[in-house]
């Protein structure tokens, strides 16, 4: 088995990129700002599964999904944020964030069991 038949990743993989073609509609001058944050924070959730994925031990997974876990709170965030500058309609934002949604319960089931052995 590897970290691509984990569902976890497969969906985080499919929100990071819903973000990469969402944001590639934001406004040039967001390049250095919000756009490359929200790409930074979705991004961050699926590597940080394959980091912790790789590394040794139960102990270290559990600390990659909790920083993966970390930056879906990010990735939120900078949704909420795009929205309420209407870079993302709120049909796109409802979208995205059922997926950042059913992420976020797939990583807590997934951190959990991990934690738990």
């Amino acid at each position: 088995m590897t970290y691509k038949d984990l569902l976890a990743w497969q969906r985080a993989d499919k929100l990071a990129l819903a973000v990469y073609e969402v944001t590639k509609g934001f406004p040039a001058t967001e390049l250095y700002g919000l756009t490359s944050q929200l790409r930074r924070a979705a991004l961050s959730v699926p590597t940080n599964i394959v980091e912790g994925y790789a590394r040794q031990g139960d102990k270290e997974l559990a600390r990659f999904i909790n920083i993966a876990i970390g930056s879906l709170a990010e990735t939120e965030y900078f949704l909420g944020f795009a929205q309420n500058l209407s870079y993302i309609s709120r049909e796109k934002h409802h979208e995205i964030d059922g997926l950042r949604k059913e992420v976020g319960k797939l990583l807590w089931k997934f951190y959990e069991k991990v934690r738990t052995g």
